[in-house]
């Protein structure tokens, strides 16, 4: 088998894998552009594995007049930039001892120590620079089952960083068979580890929930999460009722994915602060979870909040109660959206100063809006 995709025939990527083997060196690709290829996936991030030690990519960088960044010097991680792209080379590393996320690593020359260290199966492939897969621990059987499975002990690669836990849901959520169910195994070491999730980042465990909620369809990696315990252990209060009746929805609307608005749809306590959220994806969350829960109609919606918000508001507010939207509620949103109010502040003053004339123009506003937004300005004043 061989990835024949143009990424990896790039001038500029060949170049870093020539500049390794010409000194007698590996360079093999690995990971997530290896999976994503085989896949048929868009491939982003290059990352090399290679049995030259960190000193040596330096050096070699160079000599062949690439740019070398130490990026991650001490965990034996150059970022070597050619042609504009980074290319992320890695010594082949083996774990002495682990703390969790933290690690002792030894640098070595064996693919299959360096593959055992990695999370998934699927994820500890590797391609030669002519495109040659090269697959030490089996994981292209299970990359081709879309069956995402720990490498050897699921409870020891947890242990090692417990991150793992949501990235074995967010992987489910975008590699997984959809029809095949989550691994039996990896599952039941998820719900026997929830313990290790309070100790790690906010911004982290934020960051993973995110690229999972992203994904075509989350809904059976939430589901499975709330049924081991982790969706509770995250986000206390959440709920996933109301999440794959939204993705259908948005299926139906031709509407794409989005982290945020379904994030609205799970609800929990406190979750702008237990995700670290930006300040700008929490005033999004509270927008579309007030106007999805409140009592506008779709026109004031999309007055009030313009067409896409309001539209996830409506598609929201119909996941919560199980039903299709309502006919007509796209025309009334759109009209809405277009809507703009004919009287203004200088139309009532001086009659009106202060809080009075703040007070008028909010009365007037709604009998405009309750009027189908056919009131005039005369018709007004």
């Amino acid at each position: 088998m061989r990835i024949t995709q143009d990424w990896i025939k790039v001038g500029a990527t060949q170049a870093v894998c020539k500049m390794l083997d010409d000194a007698g060196y590996q360079a093999l690709f690995v990971g997530g552009c290896v999976r994503n290829a085989l896949l048929g996936a868009s491939v982003g991030d290059i990352d090399i594995a290679t049995d030259a030690l960190p000193d040596q990519v330096m050096k070699l960088a160079d000599a062949a007049g690439l740019k070398p960044v130490p990026t991650g010097i001490d965990h034996g991680t150059i970022t070597v930039v050619s042609g504009h792209i980074p290319h992320e080379v890695t010594t082949f590393r083996e774990d002495i001892e682990t703390f969790g996320r933290h690690a002792t690593v030894a640098f070595g020359g064996d693919i299959r120590a360096d593959a055992r260290r990695r999370d998934f199966t699927m994820n500890a492939l590797y391609a030669r620079s002519d495109g040659t897969i090269l697959d030490p621990l089996g994981g292209l059987d299970d990359l081709n089952a879309r069956r995402v499975r720990f490498i050897e002990n699921p409870e020891q690669r947890i242990k090692e960083d417990y991150l793992r836990i949501l990235r074995f849901f967010r992987f489910h959520a975008w590699y997984g068979d959809p029809n095949g169910g989550l691994d039996g195994e990896g599952l039941a070491a998820c719900a026997m580890n929830i313990d290790g999730l309070a100790d790690l980042s906010r911004e982290r465990v934020g960051a993973e929930m995110l690229k999972l909620l992203g994904a075509p369809d989350p809904a059976p990696s939430v589901a499975a999460m709330r049924a081991a315990g982790v969706l509770m252990a995250v986000l206390p209060g959440a709920e996933d009722r109301a999440l794959a009746p939204l993705v259908h929805l948005e299926s139906v609307t031709d509407t794409g994915p989005d982290a945020i608005r379904r994030l609205a749809a799970l609800g929990g306590q406190d979750v702008s602060e237990r995700l670290r959220l930006s300040k700008a994806q929490a005033r999004q969350l509270a927008h579309l979870q007030d106007g999805a829960l409140g009592t506008m109609g779709a026109s004031e919606l999309g007055y009030r909040h313009g067409a896409a918000e309001g539209h996830d508001m409506l598609l929201l507010r119909a996941a919560f109660l199980e039903q299709s939207l309502a006919l007509g509620d796209a025309d009334a949103l759109a009209r809405g959206a277009k809507a703009r109010f004919p009287v203004k502040a200088a139309d009532l003053m001086p009659d009106y100063t202060g809080p009075a004339l703040g007070a008028r123009l909010a009365e007037l506003e709604q009998r405009w809006i309750a009027s189908g937004f056919r009131l005039g300005r005369d018709d007004l004043v």
